[in-house]
């Protein structure tokens, strides 16, 4: 088909300048073979991709999760964000292995053929950090939990996908699409993941430098950029990462402060024995839930040791997680090896490579004891709650 009769393909001209915009599905092959013959013909000075640094690295450079220091994330408390990550690359990964195709390849080639050309490049989409955690810090508790659940149920995504279902990527966004695929029609999800970047995009886009210029966008972006071209978009607010809610915070120091209220009028209430029971009791339930958490993942046995011990105390200091002290643990103990790294992306194919790769499964410890540590502080508080009198 001709560029000028593709449906995908949306010229906007004003008094000095063209922009062509190019919708593409992150896993077509027809999708970059199309941004290739764009750019060849259209002879641009400037190509705008949808991509920020961080997702460019990812996708270029193949030494990206070799320099990886997982330590380094614990200690950050950026695991949460790390795996939710690697699971969306994941479901992306199984869509492109099926069709022979590199996620973001129309993206690479883009890329590539803007350097051939003498093209100027611009990386026009938000920080995916940025996203991901704008995205979390605006849900509702509820909504997080909801998202957890479906975010690692979609390592079982069956593979009942065809061709045809490919090509319909091309009307919505492919982290989207993962997203509904989930199950999920929350309304945070949405505005951070969709319409703020809508309004990023647009913004590089109108920014970029050259009298003709041609973006490369997955073309759920589209009707969206096409909205925002000419607005003024206040760029440092939707680029900003917002503080941890006071809600969040309230609700972790209440509890902490609830379990040490209820062990100090065991005390003067009930008893001294009263409320050595609720110790007890609190470092019993807390400890084997965290335990059992380590224990599902097959960890190292002072991994679950350290787990068992640490729960009762982290869980009373909203600061510290017990799963980071069991994942610090288990990284020390169980070092991931350089073909660890090597083989991530390989790996988060498929749930048996989640489970033997060393970086991943400590990730999934991190969460499982973070688990099992939270439902251990829910169950102990009725049990303590016995010794009242």
């Amino acid at each position: 088909m001709p560029v000028e009769e593709n449906k995908n393909i949306h010229r906007i001209k004003t008094a000095d300048r063209e922009i062509i915009l190019v919708g593409t599905a992150h896993v077509s092959r027809d999708s970059a073979d199309l941004v290739e013959k764009v750019i060849e013909e259209e002879h641009p000075d400037t190509v705008c991709v949808e991509l920020c640094q961080s997702r460019y690295n990812a996708i270029t450079q193949k030494a990206n999760w070799e320099e990886m220091d997982i330590l380094k994330i614990i200690r950050k408390k950026q695991t949460s964000l790390l795996l939710s990550q690697l699971i969306m690359a994941s479901f992306q990964k199984k869509l492109a292995e099926k069709f022979n195709i590199n996620p973001g390849e129309e993206m690479i080639r883009a890329i590539n053929k803007a350097e051939e050309t003498g093209a100027q490049i611009v990386l026009a989409d938000r920080d995916i950090r940025t996203t991901m955690k704008r995205t979390w810090r605006n849900m509702r508790f509820l909504n997080k939990l909801r998202f957890i659940f479906e975010l690692i149920s979609s390592i079982f995504l069956s593979e009942d996908i065809t061709e045809e279902d490919i090509e319909k990527l091309k009307e919505r966004d492919a982290l989207e699409l993962a997203l509904q695929t989930f199950g999920k029609e929350l309304p945070e999800i949405k505005t951070t993941l969709i319409d703020e970047r809508d309004q990023f995009l647009a913004h590089s886009i109108a920014g970029a430098s050259g009298d003709r210029i041609v973006a490369v966008v997955g073309a759920g972006h589209v009707p969206g950029i096409l909205k925002n071209l000419d607005r003024d978009i206040d760029i440092s607010a939707i680029n900003e990462v917002p503080p941890k809610g006071k809600v969040g915070r309230f609700v972790g120091w209440g509890i902490s402060l609830a379990v040490i209220g209820l062990i100090i009028a065991g005390f003067f209430h009930s008893g001294s024995a009263a409320g050595l029971n609720m110790i007890k009791w609190w470092f019993l339930v807390n400890g084997i839930c965290a335990g059992l958490g380590a224990a599902v993942m097959l960890a190292h046995p002072l991994t679950i040791i350290v787990s068992i011990v640490a729960a009762p105390l982290t869980s009373i200091n909203p600061m510290i997680a017990a799963g980071w002290v069991a994942g610090f643990t288990e990284a020390l103990l169980r070092k991931p090896r350089v073909k660890d790294f090597i083989d991530m992306k390989t790996d988060i194919s498929s749930i048996k490579g989640f489970w033997h790769n060393k970086i991943t499964r400590i990730l999934l410890l991190i969460a499982f004891v973070n688990i099992g540590s939270s439902i251990g502080t829910f169950a102990a508080i009725p049990l303590m709650m016995r010794f009242l009198n």
